[in-house]
């Protein structure tokens, strides 16, 4: 059995100073590549695990980003430290996740990668170009 391969969030300087003020810096996030699992925290802000067969398809961000953290609604979830390497992972059934310790159930997942195409080979995925408007 491989061994899991961790992978690191992107954050954007001033964004990555700012979040690990509040317990979500590079410090306490980690995204965890198992055969079995997708494990993604960020800090106190996201915590959830996907079974690898739920994860459908990988693609880029389309469109612009607002926010920094973890936010969404009803299923989709940015969970994201830069506006940059964002990947969106199609999940199906959809899998259980906390944001701030309250229970969200995930759908779609948008995370900033550090290596967008490395942590795609990982899930044995190929990272798809955004889709179209």
């Amino acid at each position: 059995m491989p061994e899991p391969t961790t992978f690191a969030f992107r954050y954007d300087r001033w964004c990555g100073w700012i979040l690990g003020l509040f317990g979500c810096g590079r410090r306490f996030s980690r995204v965890i590549v198992t055969d079995a699992d997708l494990d993604v925290q960020l800090g106190i802000a996201y915590r959830g695990v996907v079974a690898r067969p739920s994860i459908r398809s990988a693609r880029r961000w389309k469109g612009l980003v607002f926010g920094w953290g973890a936010h969404g609604w009803r299923g989709r979830w940015l969970v994201n430290g830069s506006s940059k390497g964002i990947v969106v992972l199609d999940i199906e059934p959809p899998a259980k996740g906390r944001v701030i310790g309250f229970p969200v159930n995930v759908r779609e997942l948008a995370v900033s990668m550090e290596d967008p195409e490395g942590f795609c080979a990982a899930l044995g995925l190929s990272l798809e170009p955004a889709e179209a408007g």
